[in-house]
This record gives structure tokens, sequence and C-alpha cells, in this order.
């Protein structure tokens, strides 16, 4: 029986959606809202027109603005695939015009849906990997407002208080970022001097307050100016402090939300075993691979997509050439490369493997890159097999 293919041009406030047949005629293009009264008209409309007749459906988006569509097509059993949007950007290059409309790339995405044969498609997700996305990548922008916000401290202090800038590693010491939230100033400092500053952040539960407030003061005796600007710059300092803490509160609330997620899947403890994951790394991986392994088929495809594979770049009398994949999942590419990293340091296999990587004349990220591909073979077998991590001596490691 001849099939129908509904392109979908996704939008955050509207859709468009182009039907074509077999011979790639177009039968139906529409703008349609991204409410659910407007998609399920949508719905309707196409499977009347195709009276009986099996749809494909294809979307640029397959999450955020396009989640509302995609969960009312598969809630009324419709088969969608999804074709990444830098897919379409460079297939319209072998249409004709050089215009760029929604409607023009929803036919694009309707009739690369009609030709090709190697796209997946779009499951329905569990409650937990859509918890787990979006925790995750909530947390991964509270990282980097968190490392903005101690660049801009940093920053602000060199402008007025250099000494002090100098003597801290805030990221690492969560005293000096308390401490600034009452002591900004070389004067202000010199003025509470040090058992007063200690007394003080030890009633803020600091860590070793006395080195802190030692430091604090070897800092302000240096400076005797008072550079322009500074009482601006000072309560500047205050408010990041304050800002600062507040997102080591928040990151730690939505790590122990993802801990509390990640251990209900059935994937968590064949991950804990693997030497390099700890809950948060588990988790980001179990979101980006949509927890489970049926939508890859071999663990060489998700190598490929996790970008640790190298891809082959030959053309004439040239061969043997590789170089990093363009296209790949960068979340789970990121999983992968500080999971093998932390492995690198703290398993003896890994260790190893590493090593002799090094050793072959690589540098260390493309030395780690070769050990988490390795790692992805293990992993797929572990969880095709539904086994944990047995270690090995690094004698037979390197024999591998």
């Amino acid at each position: 029986m001849a099939e129908l293919w509904a392109g979908i041009d996704a939008g955050k406030t509207h859709h468009h959606c182009t039907v074509i047949d077999q011979d790639g005629s177009r039968l139906l293009s529409r703008r349609l809202a991204n409410t659910e009264d407007a998609i399920l008209a949508l719905i309707a409309d196409v499977l009347a027109l195709a009276e009986g007749r099996e749809v494909h459906w294809a979307t640029d988006l397959n999450q955020g603005a396009a989640a509302l569509l995609i969960s009312a097509l598969l809630s009324h059993a419709q088969t969608v695939f999804y074709i990444p949007g830098r897919t379409v950007h460079h297939a319209a290059r072998i249409y004709s015009g050089e215009g760029k409309t929604d409607a023009k790339d929803a036919g694009i995405i309707a009739d690369q849906a009609r030709m090709r044969r190697d796209l997946q498609p779009v499951r329905a997700e569990d409650e937990t990997i859509v918890e787990l996305r979006l925790l995750t990548a909530r947390r991964a922008d509270l990282v980097h407002d968190r490392t903005r916000a101690y660049n801009r401290l940093r920053a602000t202090l060199l402008e007025y208080f250099p000494a002090l800038e100098a003597s801290f590693d805030f990221s690492q010491r969560k005293a000096a970022v308390i401490l600034l939230t009452r002591y900004q100033t070389p004067e202000g400092i010199r003025r509470a001097g040090q058992a007063r500053i200690e007394a003080w952040l030890r009633k803020q539960g600091c860590y070793r307050p006395d080195k802190t407030a030692e430091a604090a003061l070897r800092a302000a005796q240096q400076q005797s100016t008072t550079v322009v600007g500074q009482t601006a710059a000072a309560a500047l300092v205050a408010r990041i402090a304050q800002d600062i803490l507040s997102l080591i509160e928040q990151i730690a609330e939505v790590d122990a939300q993802i801990e509390a997620r990640v251990q209900a899947h059935a994937h968590f403890e064949i991950l804990q075993s693997v030497p390099g994951f700890g809950p948060q790394l588990a988790a980001e991986f179990i979101a980006a691979t949509g927890g489970t392994m049926d939508r890859f088929g071999s663990a060489d495809r998700l190598a490929g997509i996790a970008g640790v594979a190298p891809v082959p770049k030959d053309s004439g009398k040239v061969s043997g050439n590789c170089r990093r994949p363009k296209r790949y999942d960068r979340r789970l590419l990121r999983t992968c490369f500080l999971a093998a990293q932390n492995a690198a340091r703290y398993c003896p296999e890994s260790r190893t493997y590493y090593e002799r990587k090094r050793a072959e004349g690589k540098n260390h990220k493309q030395a780690v890159l070769a050990l988490a591909r390795r790692r992805i073979n293990v992993i797929w077998a572990l969880l095709r097999d539904g086994t944990t991590f047995q270690h090995r001596s690094p004698d037979l490691a390197l024999a591998a």
C-alpha cells in the first residue's frame, strides 16, 4: 500500500508540516501553532488524507519545542523519525532555489524521510530518563553559572585588592568565598584582625578557618593604598560571593535529586561498577543514551555517536587517514571522556592502557579518547549481558 511522509519543521511557537506521497508530490502544507488543539487537528487531517495508508512522520527536533508534538504523535501510535537540523541544512543544498522558508524545510524533511533508510524512530521515554535529562541539563547550567561567577569575582577583586585575589583558589576553598561576604577590603581585614576573622569563619562552619584568616591578614598587610572605586567594587564582591554560595547550594540540591533518581534505573549498578563512573556521570550517560542500547544496535555505532571512534578520510591513492567525527553527541562524548580520564588516574587496568598509548606517541587527549573507545566495548557488553565490571590484573590488560 502506498505510503505518505509528513515532514515537520518544528519551532518554539509554530510548526510547519508538509505531506508528500511516494512520488514526492505535495499533498498538504500547513503552518500550525505549538498547541495541543492545533497538533491534534493536524494529526486528524493527515490521517484522513492518508485514507488508511501508513504515515511516516519526521521532525528536525526530538525534544524541547517538539516535545508536545512528539508525545501527541506517539500517543496516536504514529511512527516518528528524527532528522537533525544540521542534516536538513546540508540536504537543502541539493534542492533548487536559495530561499529558505519553513515550508521548504518541512518539504525537505519529508523528502529525506522518504528516501533514507538509516533513520532511527523516536521512542517514548520513561519518566526517569526525562527527569535525568532535565536535571543533568540544569546541573550543567548551574555549574557554568558558578564558573562565570568565580571568574567575575576574581576579576573584580583584582581591580582593587590583587593580593587577596592571589592568596586563594576560590573554586577550591569555600571558606575564602564565605570570608568575602563580610570582609572585602584591606582596611576591613586589618581592623578585624586574625582572631576575630577566624572565630567568625569557625562559627560559619568553615574548614581550617585559621589558615584562611591567616592568609587574608597576610594579604591585607601587603596593601595600604586605597584604590579608586574600592567601595563599589567591594560591594560587588560581597554580592558575587553570596551568589556563588547560593549556586553551590543549588548544585548540591540537584546532585541529591539526580542521585535519588538514577539509583532506580536498571543500568545504574552496572555503570557504577565501571571505573571512572560516579552517580553524576552515570546519570549523564543514561540520559544521553535514553536508558537503552536498542537504539544503537552495536558498540561501534554507540562509539560513533559518542564521537570517540575516528572516521576514515580517504581519497584516491590516499588511504589510512582518520579524523575526528564532526557529528556526534557532545554530552555523551563529555561523559565518556571524563569517565575514561578518571579511570586512567585511579584504575590500574585503565592506567596501563593509557600509558601504553602515551608510549606510542599519543598526547593526553588522544590517549584518553583511545581509552574511552576501548571502554565503550566493555560498557556495551556489560549492559547487554546485565553483568557488573570485574577487575583484572594490569599484566592481562597490557596483553589485551
